[in-house]
């Protein structure tokens, strides 16, 4: 795996720099619309979902809290450049992707019981269970609203392209959730989950832009494959960090997904790979399903688990993958007549996106 610091990665020092300047800038420009759409919720979805953004503390105090990487933002602004047009055209896109992003963040930290998010307590877990429901439901709505009230026929595209992601997304947490209780799941069926619970959104991201800002379906396709094959390689690295990410970084508990008994990549490489650590991490994790103290195991006995998982080779092979999907992201860029600039940005937003440690 690259290092887990993209400043240790640079060629030339100041390239990390440009990626920092380039997220920032992402969420600078989309913020206001973003608040401005909030604003919209009656009370007291308005302030809760203020909080889930970072904007306020759990007393409902101004906060700076932190809103997240900005990896959509930035690219929905990037793709609006690619097809030649100026990046604040692809405003609304990035903000009807980031309500689209955090309505599914705010629903998953419920499904999977996740108490900790950036650092603080979620959502659900401050302010109770039906609020997350509602308030995700309403971001959800709020996406749809920020890109048809342009009233353009590429508007209308672009929400085209965001309901479907929206649709693939979903479907990736139904797996992601059914697999839980299978003893097996195949590392095809497991790409699939996360292609579309991850692919399918960073895909509209490096799309919608473009849509908005004229380009044809060929050119917001080509520039899709890259976002899908970039969102696998995200979700590969974050399988890496759900397992052995440093809960400083994360923000998440040690060994988070383990906890979950997630069938990440990790997970399910390590049980096709054979062998006797994968025979004996399958025994326990068939065990697993089959307990009623799962809640109550040790810290011990989840390292035992990402033992046997890095001994069986899901580790290493999960990085690997990672970089295979990052190559393939980089190679789909070639299908796009666009600026250097812009394409030189993609690259490096593709590189920053496989060495990041949280």
């Amino acid at each position: 795996m690259p290092s887990a610091n993209p400043a240790d990665d640079t060629a030339a020092g100041g390239e990390s720099l440009d990626i920092l300047a380039l997220l920032e800038r992402g969420r600078t420009m989309s913020t206001p619309v973003l608040r401005a759409a909030i604003n919209r919720l009656a009370p007291p979805m308005d302030t809760v979902a203020a909080y889930h953004f970072g904007w306020i503390d759990a007393q409902g105090r101004p906060a700076d809290g932190d809103g997240g990487k900005a990896v959509r933002p930035a690219l929905a602004l990037l793709s609006a450049e690619a097809a030649g047009a100026a990046p604040e055209v692809g405003i609304p896109g990035a903000v009807a992707v980031e309500l689209v992003h955090n309505f599914s963040l705010l629903h998953d930290d419920l499904m999977d019981g996740d108490e900790q998010r950036r650092h603080r307590d979620t959502v659900w877990k401050v302010h109770g269970p039906a609020q997350a429901i509602l308030v995700g439901d309403a971001l959800f709505a709020l996406a749809g609203e920020v890109l048809l009230e342009l009233g353009t026929v590429e508007a209308g595209r672009a929400t085209r392209r965001l309901t479907t992601a929206t649709r693939k997304l979903i479907d990736g947490q139904a797996q992601d959730i059914s697999y839980e209780h299978r003893e097996r799941v195949t590392v095809e069926e497991c790409l699939e989950m996360e292609g579309n619970k991850t692919g399918a959104l960073l895909a509209c991201a490096c799309s919608i832009g473009a849509v908005l800002g004229g380009a044809d379906d060929k050119m917001a396709d080509t520039l899709e494959a890259y976002g899908y094959h970039l969102g696998l390689a995200f979700q590969a690295v974050d399988d890496l960090l759900g397992i052995w990410g440093d809960p400083e970084a994360t923000g998440k508990q040690t060994w988070s997904d383990l906890r979950q008994r997630k069938k990440s990549l990790p997970v399910v490489a390590a049980l096709a790979a054979g062998g006797p650590a994968s025979q004996r991490l399958g025994e326990l994790l068939a065990a697993d399903a089959k307990s009623n103290d799962f809640d109550s195991f040790s810290e011990e006995e989840f390292a035992t688990r990402a033992a046997l998982i890095e001994e069986a080779g899901g580790r290493e092979w999960t990085s690997q993958e990672a970089r295979r999907q990052h190559a393939v992201a980089i190679e789909a860029l070639n299908g796009v007549d666009m600026p250097e600039r812009v394409r030189a940005q993609l690259v490096a937003l593709a590189d920053f996106v496989v060495v990041r440690k949280r």
